[in-house]
């Protein structure tokens, strides 16, 4: 491996370095998710059960203690209950944003290594054929393999490396992604059904 390593060149340096970044940053979503995950349909349905026996008081200090965004979103919106429904639609929104950012988090320097990683699997391939081809004009008709051998390792090693790294990471990525718009439409279903609520319209059937 670390023969590998030395025949890529200088370029698998900033590879490599790469795969670092965006295995911390993989692992931070994913103990994220963990330590936010839970039910959305069994939470919203004991903070229903709350708010519609007049126990708002109960259902705020629930949410505030929950770690999931839609927690949040409720909050906000329990604790400007009686207010405006346009002004409690504001500040839900205003939550959910924000958690929505929170959950995102970190996703586009994701997608970014993810971007450049080839490209740099790329590069390296281009400088190694140069390297290739500066031998063959150096040795002209006396050229062998093994002096072609080096630039050629570059070239496909470089390759390799960049789409060994990029590829798992733009899966997970996308698996990532799928959770944020889960999330999203968790926040967007639950809190019209806490508002309906909360103005005495009853929870929206389907």
């Amino acid at each position: 491996m670390n023969s590998l390593i030395i025949k890529g060149g200088w370029v698998m340096a900033p590879i490599l370095l790469g795969s670092v970044i965006a295995l911390t940053l993989v692992l931070e979503r994913i103990w994220f998710f963990l330590t936010t995950a839970f039910d959305p349909e069994k939470f919203s349905a004991e903070i229903f059960s709350l708010v519609e026996g007049k126990r708002a008081e109960d259902a705020l200090e629930k949410c505030r203690q929950a770690r999931h965004p839609l927690a949040a979103v409720f909050a906000a919106g329990l604790a400007h209950a009686g207010e405006d429904v346009s002004e409690i639609d504001r500040v839900m929104e205003r939550e959910a944003n924000r958690q929505i950012q929170k959950v995102e988090k970190n996703l586009n320097l994701l997608v970014l290594v993810i971007g450049i990683e080839p490209l740099l699997g790329f590069l390296g391939t281009i400088l190694g054929l140069i390297q290739a081809f500066m031998s063959w004009e150096k040795f002209s008709a006396s050229v062998t393999v093994s002096n072609l051998a080096g630039g050629i390792y570059q070239a496909m090693i470089t390759t390799a490396a960049g789409l060994i790294v990029a590829i798992p990471y733009y899966v997970i990525y996308n698996l990532f992604l799928a959770k944020v718009n889960a999330v999203a439409r968790d926040l967007n279903h639950y809190g019209d059904e806490l508002v309906s609520l909360l103005y005495g319209k009853g929870r929206p059937k389907g």
